[in-house]
């Protein structure tokens, strides 16, 4: 028996979540709605660790939801840090080529943005590049100028608020244990108490496949999760950088090398490494969970994946552990950069989907059960298009339901 029944459930207070629970109440305003998390605060996780930057859409395949959703998103962020007075900056930033085997890719990139419908990019020599940002150097660059910077916490908080304002509620401390249908209902189990609901919508993040299989439903996916770890740029030396400056990407990963981000509150972040998280919430290398760790080891798809992308790993985990790598790999786009000018800085984890033979999702991927939808994989740029994720997962809803009598009598 439930302690307290809703029409719709949402399991998770991150970025996406909030926003899904946002978009349901303005495009269902019939519908009661019930979010919950299993901390004591909202975007404690991936969007309270998230660098901040409101990406542009260039690096995502044309026609995919990674490209729609975030050129649309980024819009659909200015808007709302607009009108509901959250900070916000359009600074712009470079992508620089820094060796002539990647000005061929960057060109590409600089095709697909266009493709993709980003405003404004150019595409700049090193004697007009450093017009923006005198102290970078390298062959050429793009100049994204939509790129911006917010906080992502304020941007949740701010949501929560909205949502809390209309006839929704969000209950923290409730950590889903269970998860099930029962007859015309799903029955939530948390810590919290249990709840009913018609309908469920699953943006847990991290633990996004956990949630999926403890609802019945097999995927052949598992979350991988991947530490970022930065340096931040001590303050006599942030003039060095006046906005994100990135490198060109590698097309085999979905991860986008180390860059510079300057930050909403003016702080100059450098990195990420990207390296394997031996627990889902494992900001530290110290931070180590035995049994989320060996969940990961005997998935197949992890060691089809570590096969693939050894070589890479390493690489990474070298600049982990050697400072002077990872600065090496800084001074291609800023060379005066030393390693006094870094202090240890904060982490991130990335929830990263991989399938049984080992491949990195790179699109966001969806899928529904009976009365409920999953968010299997929604990793960045998910924060600048988590507006607009909420209206796909809505539109998902509606369209795979039929929601007629959905509305619990009061």
């Amino acid at each position: 028996m439930a302690d307290h029944e809703t029409d719709l459930l949402v399991i998770g207070a991150g970025i996406v979540g909030l926003a899904t629970a946002l978009e349901a109440s303005r495009h269902l305003p019939g519908l009661r709605i019930l979010v919950v998390e299993k901390e004591d605060h909202v975007a404690a996780h991936q969007t309270g660790h998230n660098s901040g930057v409101i990406h542009s859409g260039i690096y995502y395949n044309t026609g995919s939801l990674k490209a729609r959703n975030c050129v649309a998103g980024a819009a659909s962020m200015k808007r709302f840090c607009q009108e509901h007075g959250v900070p916000f900056e359009e600074c712009g930033k470079l992508v620089v080529a820094t060796s002539p085997d990647e000005v061929p890719r960057l060109e590409q990139l600089h095709q697909r943005g266009i493709a993709n419908g980003v405003p404004g990019l150019r595409m700049l020599t090193r004697e007009q590049f450093r017009e923006i940002e005198s102290h970078c150097e390298g062959i050429c660059a793009l100049h994204v100028p939509t790129t911006g910077i917010v906080d992502y916490t304020v941007v949740a908080q701010k949501y929560a608020e909205l949502l809390q304002q209309t006839a929704s509620e969000i209950i923290l401390n409730a950590k889903v244990i269970g998860l099930r249908e029962d007859g015309p209902s799903n029955i939530v189990e948390t810590t919290a108490g249990v709840f009913g609901a018609k309908y469920v919508i699953n943006c847990a993040g991290l633990y996004s496949d956990i949630i999926t299989r403890m609802a019945g439903v097999q995927t052949e996916l598992e979350i991988i999760p991947f530490r970022g770890e930065y340096y931040e740029v001590i303050p006599e030396r942030r003039q060095l950088i006046k906005a994100p400056i990135y490198p060109v990407p590698d097309p085999r990963f979905p991860f986008l090398g180390v860059h510079f981000t300057r930050r909403i509150n003016g702080s100059v972040e450098a990195g990420p490494n990207a390296l394997l998280a031996l627990r889902r919430e494992g900001y530290t290398g110290a931070a180590v969970d035995l049994s989320e760790a060996t969940e990961t080891l005997r998935f197949p798809g992890f060691w089809k994946m570590a096969r693939k992308y050894w070589r890479k790993g390493l690489e990474e985990q070298y600049r982990s552990w050697v400072k002077a790598a990872f600065v090496k790999s800084l001074q291609k786009m800023v060379p005066e950069l030393t390693e006094a000018d870094l202090a240890l800085g904060g982490s991130g984890v990335r929830a990263q989907a991989v399938d049984k033979h080992g491949n990195l999702l790179d699109d966001f991927y969806f899928v529904h059960s009976r009365r409920m939808i999953h968010v299997c994989n929604v990793p960045s740029p998910a924060a600048t298009a988590s507006l607009e994720i909420g209206k796909e997962i809505v539109d998902l809803l509606t369209q795979t339901f039929d929601l007629a009598g959905a509305v619990v009598a009061s």
